[in-house]
């Protein structure tokens, strides 16, 4: 078959047509959009929660609940299953399958990225050293980068991620990581034709038919943890401002829901690694997002969804 294309340059790119409105001011954007909603406390759903209450307690999230955990803000673009467009289509090689979703994976984080890096009239950038002074995931969650002598270090969040950016381009680009060359034949397993598992002892990995190296998944693993915790910054910290003001939240949770149905399916992130958005994981699971025969409905808490689309008047 003929090598998936996946060359990836560093700020090099393509905006798609439904982001290149971000490149208006968020607030000049925000009076035309209805107000936001109130969050529901807990004490408007006593009598209708049980244990669903506990393990939603269990999240330590704030009150009220973030917006994005109301059901009326967690919608998408298009309805769909997007298992179709994680599935691995059988002629292809699964190395070559992982790379391939690595890359568009990345490229539809980093138009987002570039969303909270655009300048406001003031100059400033919204995601910048003073509002984000490190790099976390709500109250709960905060990631530090490995300095040169690999200690661990708290940076604002646009540090963090612009380290992240050109780490991960480095590795796409890195043609010893992830070859390019038409010659590097990749092709299949197929049962019908031999029961020999292709991954069959230390001398077999994921790509290796496809000329991948040995440590190809585990930095396919590691650049998925990282793109997942960018996510997570964007929905806890941007997701109003300015997400909602400039009225991409639904292609903000389109591509975020594709990433996880897709890092779920190909064992790129562990139910752990999840945590921080693990709500919005059982909201998805519960209100149809997520279809039961995925991973990601599996790692899901379904009392927690169902109540949070009775806390949002869904259910």
């Amino acid at each position: 078959m003929v090598r998936i294309s996946r060359t990836c340059h560093d700020g090099q790119l393509p905006l798609p047509g439904y982001l290149s409105q971000a490149s208006q001011s968020s607030n000049a954007l925000a009076s035309k959009l209805p107000p936001l909603p109130a969050s529901p406390s807990f004490s408007q759903s006593m009598g209708i929660m049980g244990t669903a209450e506990e393990a939603l307690n269990s999240y330590q999230l704030p009150k009220p609940l973030p917006v994005w955990l109301n059901p009326g803000y967690a919608k998408h673009i298009v309805r769909g299953n997007f298992m179709t467009l994680s599935a691995r289509p059988k002629t292809v090689e699964q190395g070559e399958w992982i790379a391939h979703q690595v890359v568009e994976h990345y490229r539809n984080l980093w138009n987002f990225v570039r969303v909270i890096y655009e300048k406001e009239e003031n100059g400033k950038s919204i995601c910048d050293a003073t509002s984000c002074p490190r790099m976390s995931a709500g109250t709960n969650h905060s990631y530090t980068w490995l300095n040169n002598r690999f200690e661990p270090i708290e940076l604002p969040a646009f540090e963090y991620i612009t380290l992240m950016q050109r780490w991960i381009s480095g590795k796409i680009d890195d043609t010893k990581m992830f070859p390019t060359e038409a010659s590097g034949v990749s092709f299949a397993h197929n049962p019908q034709i031999t029961t020999t598992s292709l991954l069959n002892g230390p001398d077999e990995w994921v790509g290796k038919r496809s000329g991948f190296p040995k440590e190809f998944f585990s930095i396919c693993q590691t650049i998925f943890l990282q793109m997942f915790r960018v996510y997570a910054h964007l929905y806890w910290a941007h997701f109003i401002d300015p997400f909602y003001h400039l009225n991409l939240e639904k292609q903000l949770n389109s591509c975020f829901s594709h990433f996880v149905l897709t890092a779920t399916a190909l064992d790129l992130l562990k139910p752990s690694e999840l945590e921080p958005m693990q709500p919005l994981i059982d909201l998805w699971a519960a209100n149809g997002t997520f279809p039961p025969e995925s991973k990601a409905y599996e790692y899901a808490n379904l009392k927690v969804g169902n109540l949070l689309l009775q806390l949002g008047g869904m259910a």
